[in-house]
């Protein structure tokens, strides 16, 4: 049954209208259930992690992460200065890890965000975690599983290049892509 109802009260010089309403099923419809998605925790009997055997990857795949010709072997997003932003450059490899992770289901990845060694231990933790949810959130937007992938600061103290110039500090503003077994 459909009820609605309407006040009308002066106010002034003019009319203001309040409209009220209550939806319910019409007469004559069946009220029917839509199913909800299980999303409960599931755990392996004796509590443990489940183990990825071989057998469950796609071994081609495995083995573009190794070789240097694959752009998969690539595994380093750098940024700009006191920037989050994954450049333009870049995302053909995060594509093609993406369609890495979507092809393996299986594998978990971990991102490691870095920063160079300005500004405080605090504000670099802080980028480098922004840098690095920045790539998960690509990732995921590109259809990878946000189960698959774990996000990480290292700040400054995963320097690529220990020199205190712009070309190590270039190297320092980096995310690292890491995958099972890697980490």
């Amino acid at each position: 049954m459909r009820k609605n109802a309407m006040l009308w009260l002066g106010v002034g010089s003019g009319l203001v209208m309040l409209v009220s309403g209550c939806n319910t099923t019409p007469p004559g419809a069946e009220q029917t259930g839509a199913s909800v998605e299980d999303r409960s925790a599931r755990s392996v009997p004796d509590g443990s992690v489940a183990k990825v055997t071989p057998d469950q990857l796609n071994a081609n795949s495995i083995a573009a992460l190794t070789d240097p010709k694959s752009i998969l072997s690539k595994r380093s997003v750098y940024f700009d200065y006191d920037s989050f932003s994954i450049k333009d450059e870049y995302q053909p490899l995060v594509e093609a890890h993406a369609k890495f992770l979507v092809a393996n289901p299986k594998i978990k990845m971990l991102i490691q965000g870095n920063a160079d060694d300005r500004g405080s231990r605090e504000y670099n933790i802080a980028l480098g975690q922004k840098r690095a949810e920045a790539l998960r959130k690509n990732l995921t937007l590109l259809g990878a599983s946000d189960a698959q992938i774990e996000a990480v600061s290292l700040g400054e103290e995963k320097p690529k290049n220990p020199t205190p110039d712009e070309a190590a500090w270039a190297e320092n503003r980096r995310d690292d892509m890491l995958y099972s077994g890697e980490f």
